[in-house]
């Protein structure tokens, strides 16, 4: 059974694209801990980032810092906080999160929520900066 994120890679469930490359996507999550929280993730589903093999996480890393920076320059923020959990979804994913202190990463702490014309101009203003 495909996971969540292989549904909205696949288009089956609609999502606010980021970016998009040959082996990874990028997309606003739809619960997020701050304006601009992002996931990224393989467009192949494997389900825990370590299994990865090299050339996939390589690739992963290097888009994740792509759209880490394009984050940095549409959303005020000191850094981007990058983290990999990988208990909620079985699919390995990256979450890059504008942060301006470290409790901006309390995944206990209410989520934000955005209209769906926030997250459309925000997912357009992300995605015009992607090099």
């Amino acid at each position: 059974m495909s996971s969540i994120f292989t549904k909205i890679i696949n288009g089956d469930i609609p999502s606010y694209k980021v970016a998009e490359s040959a082996s990874c996507y990028a997309f606003l999550d739809i619960n997020p801990l701050v304006k601009g929280h992002t996931l990224v993730v393989p467009k192949k589903e494997v389900d825990y980032i370590l299994d990865l093999d090299d050339e996939l996480y390589t690739d992963l890393m290097l888009f994740s810092q792509k759209v880490g920076k394009a984050i940095e320059a549409v959303v005020p923020c000191a850094r981007i906080g990058l983290t990999v959990i990988g208990l909620e979804v079985p699919h390995a994913h990256v979450h890059l999160i504008p942060i301006n202190r470290i409790s901006d990463m309390n995944f206990a702490k209410p989520k934000l929520a955005l209209s769906k014309d926030e997250f459309v101009e925000l997912a357009e203003k992300i995605s015009a900066k992607i090099d």
